[in-house]
């Protein structure tokens, strides 16, 4: 059986295509794992706290939410971030909030901090106005959240409302737990 050679060709090309959308897809999962470093650096970019740094929270595990203050959804989700506060905070979570506007009103710093005051909030919030590690972590939902093990690596990840007891958020937890776990066990002396 004799193949025609542009057969030959369009095989060859879709092999190199192949091999490289494979290793795109390879670098993009090893880049991935690192948590970006908060872009924020400002005294003005920050509630609750003084400008954080990725870095200086290894040996932590870091709960990540993206959040916009008028997001219905995140609104649902702050009794549930309240909770993982009040449940975890003591054995070594640290919990981050990152601000991102959807609405033009959100963008306001000080409309952000009243926000943070009417729903209680006390952990750190940056305020990602410019979307900047809303694009370094490629995400695209509000509510989202990112879990950082104490090495720096993204461990998990979700995505839309959560609530204490359900399914999604237990399953959450439960990865949540292990890395924190993994943490004692690591610093147990």
């Amino acid at each position: 059986m004799r193949i025609h050679p542009l057969a030959s060709r369009v095989a060859a090309w879709l092999a190199v295509l192949a091999m490289a959308i494979f290793a795109d897809a390879e670098h993009d999962a090893l880049a991935a794992d690192r948590a970006p470093e908060f872009t924020h650096t400002s005294t003005s970019e920050w509630l609750n706290s003084t400008p954080l740094r990725l870095k200086n929270l290894r040996g932590q595990v870091v709960l990540i939410e993206f959040w916009a203050f008028d997001c219905v959804n995140c609104r649902r989700t702050v009794p549930w971030m309240h909770s993982m506060q009040d449940r975890y905070g003591d054995q070594g979570l640290a919990i981050i909030g990152v601000h991102t506007p959807e609405l033009p009103q959100e963008r306001s710093a000080a409309n952000v901090s009243a926000a943070v005051r009417e729903q209680d909030i006390t952990y750190p919030v940056m305020l990602d106005a410019d979307y900047s590690y809303w694009k370094a972590l490629s995400n695209r939902y509000w509510p989202a959240f990112y879990v950082v093990d104490a090495r720096g690596n993204v461990a998990a990840q979700a995505i839309g409302e959560m609530h204490t007891g359900e399914r999604r958020a237990v399953e959450f937890e439960r990865q949540i737990e292990q890395l924190l776990r993994a943490r004692t066990a690591a610093t147990a002396p």
